[in-house]
């Protein structure tokens, strides 16, 4: 059973965001982009180092 979740009077629980502006969309895929090259590029190294441990 659930409880009901009391809010402090200066702390506000409530869940609404508001939309992304054009520029912090660009932004954020612009960090998206980093992160994802950044992980295949490290995905892309333990294979060769695994295949290089396999052959040797």
């Amino acid at each position: 059973m659930m409880g009901l979740i009391k809010e402090h009077k200066h702390i506000d629980l409530s869940t609404k965001s508001e939309p992304w502006t054009e520029q912090e969309l660009a932004d954020f895929r612009k960090i998206m982009q980093a992160i994802k090259t950044k992980n295949a590029k490290g995905k892309a190294r333990a294979v060769r180092s695994k295949n290089k441990a396999k052959a040797a």
